[in-house]
């Protein structure tokens, strides 16, 4: 292929790798690892990455590592030909120039390269891009991909290396571009007519959207009045000294049409009737139901339980999972990817793997815990890459607690989850036993009572239906390994248990439990929802979710409100401007099939330019439309309640190039500025500042005291404005459901939301 200027357009179908025969697979070799001039080259993405195969690898093989992608488009122009088949123009960023160096005087030592870039179509690319970039000769270089960092993973890879696959180029490169012209023919349109800095994303604006549309559902949302009763019952008084056993039962039907309790004038009506009423049980029904294991991890499905169990954002899910895939020190010379790659959308798992957790269940639960047959989950994805692994430990007897002095407290929660999960999934349903029972009531003359109990006949006359459930789990199965708490079951479990009760026998009335309810709207999204939602409409992919997350809000279009999602003004008049210009862009089918043709292109079913055609060209008359008829919108400017402490003036929030910060509204002629720092509602435990929300350099978010530097107090977790009922010291939020006192250590369960401040 020769040598690469710095930029170019190099035409797909040009760029190809030979796959050689399967070639003897590499042995490690203990003692120190280094490389022999000739050695052949294996190049990954990552440092960490790199060491791990290295280890596996051994001295006959030098392993560098890309540190992700060496070429892109151009920052300072589109860099796409829309009239010669939407072709694109790369260049080495300048911060990349000494790695590119690096690894072409590395190829040119080389005999052989081994392009061992991740097993997706960003990994796929970033091959194809060291091509290039690098100068490497197509005819001595070859392509190894393998789904976990083990010794049986890599042997396996480099005994059966294979040609790029240039389907998965084509769909990564399709996407990009499409995301180029979205991009850079929205976002300057949106500064002249709106705010500087402004831009427009064509999978991130449809997440906007969502959020967006749900503020205005729930803005919208009248609540409407009902009510609930229940009844206390308890079976009749006996010579027993021993307490009554009691339970409750709720009210179902009336007259054999389902209980409508409207207002508190109706409700009061039938607490009166019920409390001369006779209760007897009409029925008892006793069954059983199981509760299948869930299917092991995908990307989408770790980062919601991640998010909901551990408290972790979708971005730093992936940053932890990342790190499990490379590999960690184990101690003792032992270095290995923990998991196995963390972007599917398939939960197949590998037969040796399959073999290895049943034989672990088999020894650590016993046989009555394994099914006979391996479980089969179905895959979710409409069009899953079905080569690909579910995300999965990539030793089961790997156990989380064996290794967790080596690893920090995140990478052990995220570990565990994954490997309770996946061992989960191939263990037994749990059974419950479910008991209903159902009580009538009403008027019941005593000549119908016969040696205490009521006859059918006479229940047929009550009119009131109360029911009460009680279920109970009679094996655990995959319970034992992972509790995974299904809203949809905790109404089944019932308060307390049943008594002993038989058909026709008179309980006593306790106490009458009416209850005013109102209808509540749809709670706005966390990250978990919301990636949720995106899967289900088809719109992203796994390597997306993260970053679409992460990009609304770096971008000020949505906020994390108690980890909720909310739009920002800023956001919500964005929104509103690309739906009512660019409806397509935002439109969730549209996206969807958007997504569904990238697919295509991967599997090589659709002409990648032929795909940007039929998209660029009605998005091109729209955008011409835009130009002409948007109306100019002024963002309404975001007051600090701050005073500025140069010349007194309000401080605002302000959007710059590197994200928010607080300025004074009398700029030009004044020129202060401050980071954004929110308030708590919390008191630094040292000075009694306020503690503030921060950011890092890097856009992480921490706590901090407003007298900084004069106080360097500082921590991670979120403050909570109450202080600790035992010591006095600062509450900080433990995951989602617990907090913890950083005086006196002690940890509890939190109450509701509102008290982890804004």
């Amino acid at each position: 292929m020769g040598r690469t200027p710095a930029h170019d357009s190099i035409p797909l179908p040009e760029v190809r790798v030979e796959s050689p025969q399967p070639r003897k697979p590499p042995k490690s070799r203990g003692g120190k690892r280094t490389h022999k001039i000739g050695a052949p080259l294996v190049i990954v993405e990552s440092p960490a990455k790199a060491r791990t195969v290295k280890r596996f690898l051994g001295e006959g093989y030098r392993v560098e590592a890309s540190v992700g992608h060496v070429r892109d488009l151009l920052k300072s122009k589109l860099s796409v030909d829309i009239e010669h088949d939407f072709a694109p123009t790369y260049k080495v960023p300048a911060q990349k120039r000494d790695v590119v160096t690096r690894l072409k005087r590395a190829a040119a030592e080389a005999k052989e390269v081994f392009l061992a870039t991740d097993p997706d179509r960003e990994g796929e690319a970033i091959a194809w891009h060291l091509l290039a970039a690098a100068a490497i000769p197509p005819e001595t270089t070859h392509r190894v991909v393998f789904h976990e960092i083990t010794q049986s993973a890599i042997e396996k890879a480099f005994a059966q290396p294979r040609d790029l696959d240039m389907d998965l180029i084509k769909a990564q490169q399709a996407r990009r571009i499409l995301d180029r012209l979205v991009g850079y023919k929205i976002s300057p349109l949106l500064w002249r007519k709106v705010q500087n800095r402004l831009s427009a994303g064509r999978v991130q604006s449809v997440a906007v959207r969502l959020v967006v549309d749900r503020e205005r559902e729930i803005q919208a949302f009248v609540p409407v009045e009902y009510w609930s009763l229940e009844a206390e019952l308890a079976k009749q008084e006996t010579r027993s000294d021993s307490p009554r056993p009691s339970f409750v039962a709720k009210l179902v039907k009336i007259s054999e049409q389902n209980a409508d309790l409207k207002d508190a004038a109706g409700t009061q009506a039938i607490v009166d009737d019920l409390k001369q009423a006779s209760f007897v049980v009409s029925d008892i029904r006793t069954s059983q139901r199981q509760r299948k294991a869930p299917a092991p991890f995908i990307t989408s499905t770790l980062q919601q339980d991640s998010s909901n169990r551990l408290g972790f954002s979708a971005k730093r899910t992936m940053a932890l999972a990342q790190q499990l895939y490379e590999g960690l020190d184990l101690g003792e010379g032992e270095r290995v990817g923990l998991i196995t790659y963390m972007r599917t959308d398939s939960t197949n798992v590998a037969a040796p793997a399959l073999a290895e957790v049943r034989d672990y269940i088999k020894s650590r639960y016993g046989v009555q815990n394994l099914p006979e047959q391996p479980t089969v989950h179905k895959t979710r994805a409409a069009i899953a890459q079905e080569a690909h692994e579910c995300i999965r430990p990539t030793s089961v007897y790997r156990e989380p607690e064996s290794i967790r002095q080596h690893l920090d407290k995140d990478l052990f929660r995220l570990y565990q989850l994954i490997w309770q999960r996946f061992v989960a999934s191939q263990m037994k349903p749990a059974i419950f036993k479910v008991t209903a029972v159902d009580v009538k009531a009403g008027d019941l003359p005593g000549d119908l009572l016969s040696n205490g109990m009521v006859s059918d006949t006479a229940l047929k006359t009550l009119p009131y239906l109360f029911r009460a459930t009680h279920s109970v789990a009679v094996f655990q199965g995959y319970l034992l390994v992972y509790q995974d708490g299904r809203p949809e079951d905790e109404a089944d479990e019932g308060e307390g248990t049943l008594p002993p009760l038989t058909k026709g026998e008179v309980v006593d009335l306790i106490r009458l439990i009416p209850a005013q309810h109102f209808t509540e709207p749809p709670p706005r999204y966390t990250e978990a929802t919301l990636v949720r939602e995106l899967e289900k409409h088809g719109v992203g992919r796994p390597s997306t979710y993260a970053q679409i997350l992460s990009t609304i809000q770096s971008r000020n279009y949505v906020a994390r409100q108690n980890r909720y999602l909310a739009p920002t003004a800023t956001g919500t008049i964005v929104n509103d401007l690309l739906v009512q210009h660019f409806p397509k862009i935002v439109d969730l089918p549209f996206t969807a099939q958007m997504e569904e043709d990238l697919d295509r292109i991967a599997a090589g079913e659709r002409n990648w330019t032929g795909v940007l055609k039929a998209f660029y060209e009605p998005f091109a008359l729209t955008l011409e439309a835009a130009e002409q008829n948007m109306q100019e919108v002024e963002i309404p400017v975001e007051q600090t309640g701050i005073t500025c402490d140069k010349c007194g003036s309000p401080m605002v929030v302000k959007t710059g190039r590197f994200g928010q910060f607080i300025a004074c509204s009398n700029y030009p002629a004044c020129r202060n500025t401050k980071p954004v720092a929110r308030k708590t509602g919390a008191r630094c435990p040292e000075c009694g500042g306020d503690l503030l929300q921060r950011k890092t350099r890097k856009g992480r978010t921490f706590f901090g005291c407003a007298n900084y530097p004069k106080c360097k107090f500082s921590l991670w977790q979120r403050p909570l404005s109450r202080l600790c009922p035992l010591c006095g010291g600062l509450l900080v939020e433990s995951g989602k459901t617990k907090i913890r006192c950083i005086k006196c250590e002690t940890v509890s369960e939190r109450q509701d939301d509102t008290e982890a401040g804004s």
